[in-house]
């Protein structure tokens, strides 16, 4: 705990990411017991209220309260970009192990499967999902998990192909050891660090593209709240309810700005060149 305090202490950037993030997670969290409103109430009485002391962040065209939409779209945002990235890491990682420990046809055949999906970014890939099984945030899940598996299976590969030249490798080898079992014991804790910095870094992408999907009526679908829906929404109502798209938009901003500090911090404190191969 005092390591992760000095580093905290003297990473400034590290720390605000942290604090931003941790902050974020603790309101989508805190969603699941308390919001100032219930967000599924409509009322018409207190439709496009102002910011005040009984709203803080003022209500949409239907009464609902935005800070207590914020708070749930938090939860959304971060149950679709941690599913996504998870599918993207349990699929893409031991692909990229198996393209690194086999080489030849079977690595030829992975790199080249990686730039087919790598040719359908995910709002192509949800389009076509959805065109098939409906709008939903399920799909957005797919979609964005979809995209996600090249880019670790490549990152995988690429940093474990110098791993497997490195001296304690050859002496597993040398001891009898499998490919399999070198890639689990000896590759994957070496690559590791370098995983979650990228895992930090395409989660807050996921956010953004779950922004992005949920913006266009490809995500999320209503009455649950959404933080790209609720820019949608509030597209014909700027002019005179600008805290519509305000909050939710600076919303986006601060969790993928916390996100990106977060991944540069932890890029910093995870220097693949100060990396020992575990033995």
């Amino acid at each position: 705990m005092s390591a992760l305090t000095a580093t905290l202490r003297h990473d400034k950037s590290l720390a605000a990411g942290a604090v931003i993030v941790a902050f974020f997670v603790v309101m989508a969290l805190f969603s699941f017991i308390w919001t100032p409103h219930n967000v599924g109430v409509i009322d018409a009485d207190a439709r496009l209220a102002p910011p005040s002391l009984a709203h803080l962040f003022g209500t949409n065209h239907l009464g609902r309260d935005v800070l207590s939409m914020i708070m749930v779209g938090a939860r959304t945002s971060i149950i679709v970009a941690l599913v996504a990235v998870g599918i993207g890491m349990v699929v893409g990682v031991p692909l990229g192990l198996l393209a690194a420990g086999t080489r030849g046809v079977i690595e030829d055949a992975i790199m080249r499967m990686n730039d087919v999906v790598f040719a359908f970014p995910a709002l192509i890939l949800a389009i076509l999902i959805t065109a098939v099984y409906g709008p939903g945030a399920i799909n957005a899940i797919i979609a964005i998990g979809v995209f996600n598996i090249p880019v670790f299976a490549r990152l995988t590969r690429g940093a474990a192909l110098p791993i497997w030249t490195r001296g304690f490798v050859m002496s597993a080898q040398t001891a009898g050891k499998s490919r399999f079992q070198i890639s689990l014991e000896h590759i994957l804790p070496n690559v590791a660090p370098t995983l979650i910095v990228q895992a930090t870094v395409q989660f807050s992408l996921a956010v953004l593209a779950e922004a992005a999907l949920s913006y266009v009526g490809l995500g999320a679908q209503p009455p649950a709240p959404s933080w790209g829906r609720m820019l949608a929404e509030s597209q014909t109502m700027v002019s005179f309810a600008p805290w519509l798209a305000i909050f939710p938009g600076l919303a986006i901003f601060l969790f993928v700005f916390g996100l990106n500090q977060l991944g540069d911090g932890l890029r910093r404190r995870f220097d693949p060149h100060r990396i020992v191969g575990a033995m």
